[in-house]
């Protein structure tokens, strides 16, 4: 097999690994000030997805843009999510450089799209392709390409600890080449019932004190997780943006998520908010957590809600999730200022940041390859893949980290 490393190489974001220039396995989109997509242009036989994240399905309806309708196989909610995902983007930025692709397109997707289950082997670009529980967000999935000769194991975003939305991956198919994230490969998760703990006592503290909490969270997975914490612990709370869509959307999989009916009652528990009359000014003064797209501050309701409560320093912004260098929530962590709808705003309110990854950390990323010590490892989808890389090397692994636009034969 020959693999060409189009994004996700040394870097965190727009995914692509394109393997024997036939079957390409996500296309993703670079989260920045100005979004990056997958190097060149491809013309695949075939898509395999992971999951329903901006950086591993971004750039993907822009596959459908010319003649050719490969076909996309993915599992049903990264289908849902991946639609989810291109419409916002239309929204947003539809029309312009920073949309790669169009209304059409993104129709095209729904015509060619293939949905499998778990386990479920099924053929594409003329491999056997098998997907297996990655413990990421709800439908993740590790993906084993077969040739016949190779088998090779892309992981995607995978955790191996238990969330309350999904459970840790225990899969550890056979595999003589594993493609290896490693976006946490030198951070140890701090146990995440503390973390939990941490983030209730200080929100009850803010609203006691009669501020508001707003907690910017991904809309995919983050958000879900989020809720489901809230209405453990009885915090009131409202929830806006896409995660409103992407709630209701999961509860028509319960398959795919670790308990249907707690997420049920966080969704009973938590308010919707439609965004009408000022409905944002007046919630940005209630004593309640705001549960709100974007997870790093580059758009969505986000943007109205931090301008309101950051002149208040018994207010409080809780940062939930991973932050992109370039990012406003990435410059909020380290300034205390962001730039929202063009002006670089301070912000007097707390900044917080919790770590409710759901990636696998140091420890799991280790406890994970261990199944494959004889085998080789690219490590990919980090910040520091190079480094990591040795490190594996210098315990004994065939390890190393593919450069941007690299083709590797394994």
């Amino acid at each position: 097999m020959d693999l060409r490393f189009l994004g996700g190489a040394r870097e965190v974001g727009r995914s692509a690994v394109l393997v024997d220039d036939s079957l390409l396995l996500d296309y993703g989109t670079k989260a920045d000030r100005l979004p990056q997509f997958p190097l060149g242009d491809v013309d695949p036989d075939a898509v395999v997805a992971s999951h329903g994240h901006l950086d591993h399905v971004g750039t993907l309806p822009a596959l459908l843009s010319g003649r050719d309708r490969p076909p996309i196989h993915w599992t049903p909610p990264t289908r849902e999510l991946a639609l989810t995902l291109a419409r916002d983007t239309l929204k947003l930025r539809g029309g312009t450089l920073q949309c790669p692709f169009t209304e059409t397109d993104v129709k095209r997707v729904t015509e060619v799209s293939e949905t499998h289950g778990y386990r479920e082997s099924f053929e594409a670009a003329g491999y056997e392709v098998t997907f297996f529980d990655a413990g990421h967000i709800p439908g993740s999935a590790h993906v084993l390409v077969e040739d016949g000769d190779t088998r090779l194991l892309y992981t995607g975003d995978f955790h191996t600890d238990d969330q309350r939305l999904v459970a840790g991956t225990t899969a550890r198919p056979d595999a003589d080449v594993v493609v290896c994230e490693s976006t946490y490969s030198d951070v140890d998760h701090e146990d995440r019932r503390t973390v939990e703990q941490r983030f209730v006592e200080s929100v009850r503290t803010t609203l006691w004190e009669g501020g508001t909490v707003v907690v910017p969270a991904f809309a995919i997975g983050r958000t879900q997780e989020l809720l489901r914490i809230c209405e453990a612990y009885d915090i009131p709370c409202y929830v806006d943006g896409m995660g409103k869509r992407v709630t209701e959307m999961l509860q028509r999989y319960p398959a795919f998520v670790r308990d249907a009916d707690a997420l049920r009652r966080a969704k009973s528990h938590a308010r919707f908010v439609t965004g009408r009359d000022g409905q944002r000014k007046r919630i940005a003064d209630q004593q309640a957590a705001v549960v709100t797209t974007s997870g790093m501050l580059s758009g969505g309701p986000a943007m109205t809600y931090v301008p309101e409560v950051r002149s208040n320093p018994t207010n409080k912004v809780a940062m939930t999730g991973y932050q992109v260098e370039g990012t406003p929530g990435r410059d909020l962590l380290e300034t205390g200022s962001a730039e929202i709808d063009g002006r670089m705003l301070p912000v007097a309110a707390q900044v917080e940041q919790y770590d409710f990854s759901a990636h696998a950390d140091r420890d799991g990323i280790l406890d994970f390859l261990d199944d494959y010590r004889e085998r080789r490892v690219l490590v990919n989808h980090g910040d520091r893949c190079p480094a990591f890389a040795a490190e594996l090397r210098a315990d004994g692994y065939d390890a190393r980290a593919p450069d941007l636009g690299e083709t590797v034969t394994v």
